[in-house]
């Protein structure tokens, strides 16, 4: 019998062994190497049975290979044996430098275990070094760090005899080739794998850049990108069609501009803590023209993780209908259907806003009073100057509860009061009455409450319709005879009242008789000519005072006005 020892059994071995290598390193898929790797036991290193279990992530060792029997590798490839059963085969029997030989006298104890195994019955070895059918012979395969890889279990050597020492080194070479080979097909395994995975996020960022690039584009309202940070920030990157249409201006001229430059110089603060904040705002945008629309902005700030926030996103809609309809529905409210002036609401509103609660003694103008209070400050007798010029001393009022040199301090107002102070002084500017009718030279608001004369027989005579083309005209003229900044409400009814801000008593009475003037002269309604008269109260409002209590006090003058004149004078109707 020949015998490994001899030196052409050697070569023959060696040459077989480099070929089966060889062809390790042609297999394309772990799958084709795992079976490469049992199919070169068998064919160039003389055994009959051979299977590799590989490692899985768990720890555990599934059979992943199988060559020599069909019947044997339909039974046990893909079953699993754990990693503890293994560790325990790999610590048995005897060591034949790095290969586990565990012969049949104590491999009796394995038969119970979890590891799938194969053997067929035979007879007892008739000598020593004869193979027995229940012998394991194990090539453990580990990686560079030492890290178990799989382990290369092998059965009945062709020539009946357990392997000699070089048959023990063919197979631990061939072992550690195979680790090798196994190791590099995962690694091209898991290159394929990220390559694939690589290609479908590239698939699907090209798919979402197409995505918002259509989006974008095609927006029915406007879109923009504006950088972040930096000497450039807020200006615009990119816009679509439907915010160069909005604002009026291509493209290619936007992109000069942030928003900054664009939107009205009322909205600015709004536009800069939205641009901050990364939220949402409602402010006015400037068209090509030299218009404004209003627009609501929402921003979405798009961060570069290693870099921090760098663009904003910014959705522009056009919200003009709407403003214009809450701005109808805002006059409705305050505003007099019929007449389209500032009703009672409003009137009192605006007069609320003029007037606080402390009454005002100060008598002197706002220089004279600002120089009396420094010289009484210095003088260190702020009472006595507070006295001798007619006003009171902020300081000194500040503990008495009394107004004090146009200044007022904090705590002596209900909260939400008109003109309740919010810091140490209040800047809030007086309202004065004068003492008298005679004009002293104290300018004041005025508060003129108008009450027609004969309206109520037009109404009876001609109807309603014609009741509201008078109060219409009567409007009209009482609008046009004042000034710009003057108010002219409807309380209700056929009354009216003027707020005209400035005035003395004189100017006062002078233009109660040319409204008075204005609303006599004949109004025609569906051809018929009908007058009016009117009657005036002149009252004055005053810090210390109610809205409420103005308007009464006007209203009995003009009470006492009326009853004044004659009834003859009084009808116009």
């Amino acid at each position: 019998m020949e015998t490994e020892s001899e030196p052409y059994v050697r070569l023959a071995t060696l040459r077989q062994l480099h070929q089966v290598v060889a062809e390790l390193n042609t297999a394309r898929s772990l799958a084709d190497t795992l079976q490469t790797v049992v199919d070169g036991i068998v064919r160039g290193l003389g055994y009959e049975l051979a299977c590799v279990n590989l490692v899985r992530p768990d720890g555990d060792l599934v059979v992943a290979a199988f060559a020599g029997d069909p019947a044997a590798e339909a039974l046990i490839t893909g079953r699993v044996g754990s990693r503890a059963a293994w560790e325990r085969r790999l610590t048995m029997g005897e060591e034949w430098d790095g290969l586990r030989f565990i012969p049949h006298t104590e491999g009796w104890v394995l038969l119970e275990d979890d590891v799938p195994q194969w053997h067929t019955d035979g007879p007892d070895p008739r000598f020593e070094d004869e193979w027995h059918p229940e012998d394991r012979l194990y090539a453990p395969m580990y990686a560079t760090g030492g890290e178990l890889l799989g382990v290369i279990s092998v059965d009945r050597p062709r020539n009946g005899r357990r392997p000699g020492a070089w048959g023990r080194e063919a197979l631990q070479m061939y072992a550690f080739q195979a680790a090798i080979a196994i190791s590099n097909a995962r690694l091209r395994a898991n290159m394929q794998r990220a390559l694939v995975r690589l290609e479908r996020e590239q698939q699907a960022l090209r798919a979402s850049e197409e995505s918002f690039r259509q989006a974008f584009e095609y927006a029915p309202s406007g879109m923009a990108i504006a950088e972040m940070g930096g000497d450039q920030h807020g200006r615009l990157l990119r816009t679509n069609d439907a915010l160069c249409r909005l604002l009026g201006r291509p493209a290619s001229v936007l992109r000069r501009y942030s928003f900054s430059d664009l939107v009205h110089p009322e909205d600015i603060g709004t536009l800069l803590r939205t641009s901050a904040e990364g939220g949402r705002a409602e402010l006015r945008l400037g068209r090509r023209d030299g218009t404004y629309v209003w627009v609501s902005l929402r921003n979405s700030v798009v961060a570069d993780a290693a870099d921090g926030p760098r663009f904003l996103l910014t959705h522009v809609e056009d919200i003009e209908e709407r403003k214009r309809h809450e701005l109808q529905l805002a006059h409705r409210a305050s505003h007099d259907s019929l007449t389209g002036l500032p009703n009672s609401a409003e009137l009192r509103a605006r007069l609320g806003a003029r007037l606080c609660r402390r009454p005002q003694s100060v008598r002197a103008g706002a220089v004279e009073a600002l120089d009396a209070a420094y010289e009484g400050r210095q003088e260190g007798s702020a009472q006595d100057a507070a006295g001798e010029h007619g006003y009171d001393s902020g300081y000194a009022a500040a503990g008495a509860g009394q107004a004090g040199d146009g200044f007022d301090f904090p705590g002596e107002f209900p909260a939400g009061f008109p003109g309740q102070p919010e810091g140490p002084y209040d800047h809030h500017v007086h309202t004065v009455a004068p003492d008298s009718d005679l004009d002293d030279g104290t300018k004041g608001l005025a508060v003129l409450f108008c009450d027609l004369d004969g309206f109520k027989s037009i109404n009876d005579r001609f109807g309603h319709h014609t009741g509201d083309a008078v109060l219409i005209e009567v409007a009209r003229r009482l609008t046009t005879g004042v000034r710009d900044g003057d108010t002219v409400a409807r309380l209700g009814g056929d009354e009216f009242v003027v707020l005209a801000d400035g005035l003395g008593a004189a100017d006062a009475a002078d233009l109660a008789v040319r409204l008075r003037n204005a609303i006599i002269p004949p109004i025609r309604v569906d051809g018929r000519a009908v007058r009016v008269g009117a009657s005036f109260g002149i009252g004055w409002a005053s810090c210390g005072m109610s809205a409420d209590e103005v308007l009464r006090s006007a209203d009995q003058r003009m009470y006492i006005e009326k009853r004044s004149r004659s009834k003859a004078h009084r009808r116009a109707g």
